[in-house]
């Protein structure tokens, strides 16, 4: 059976994505990064949970809080307020975690040479964002050059099935799949209450109004 490594942060797109690798044929191998989020104990918490959800076959927990020591961002940096969310926000947010998806697919290569996975499975969204650099569609076309000729073999490649869609979009997705929403945890500050308010929330929240569905997690605001 084929093998695929999921990048599973415990939010709204990398579960949709591992559903979408699940339909797609994959037994799944489930990946997840503590970085010095200040939601690090709800995201692993939501990660144990959709694991078992998924019944996945192997999964990996990677600390690499350095980024949180190299700081830079308000979701690691605790003297760092998390900027307000903006759906039509031009800059990159404070919440931008520097080259952090980079650091997070060398882990995940890593693993899948281990392993001899066919694929790595990420959701990250570029039409439907905060603009993030490290995820547009050239970042992971340019990551997939790489593996041609760094690896010890050449069949691995990296999935970004969400890379062009809309949080709406993404959501229909997820619905169709039998996707747990109920499991999963977005907010970038809180821990028990989804703040509501930070760019995360708001375009969780966008994507559950244009799918016409609830969102049943519980918000403070």
């Amino acid at each position: 059976m084929k093998r695929g490594i999921v990048l599973v942060s415990g939010g709204l797109d990398s579960c949709v994505t591992a559903a979408i690798a699940k339909n797609m044929g994959y037994s799944l191998y489930f990946l997840h990064i503590n970085y010095g989020q200040k939601t690090e104990k709800k995201e692993l918490e939501s990660f144990y949970k959709l694991a078992d959800f998924f019944k996945v076959v192997g999964k990996l927990i990677v600390d690499i809080s350095y980024l949180k020591v190299i700081g830079g961002s308000s979701l690691t940096v605790d003297s760092m307020e998390i900027e307000r969310g903006d759906l039509f926000r031009k800059d990159i947010p404070n919440t931008y975690v520097p080259f952090r998806n980079g650091n997070i697919l060398s882990i995940a290569v890593s693993w899948a040479e281990v392993i001899r996975a066919d694929r790595i499975f990420i959701g990250v969204v570029e039409e439907d964002s905060s603009g993030y650099p490290d995820c547009r569609k050239q970042f992971y076309d340019a990551f997939n050059q790489i593996l041609k000729v760094g690896l010890a073999y050449t069949d691995l490649l990296i999935e970004t099935p969400l890379i062009d869609k809309t949080k709406g979009e993404i959501v229909r997705i997820g619905a169709k799949l039998g996707a747990p929403f109920e499991l999963t945890w977005s907010c970038y500050g809180e821990n028990e209450l989804a703040c509501g308010v930070c760019d995360s929330c708001l375009l969780r929240l966008k994507g559950f109004k244009e799918a016409g569905m609830v969102d049943h997690i519980p918000y403070r605001k």
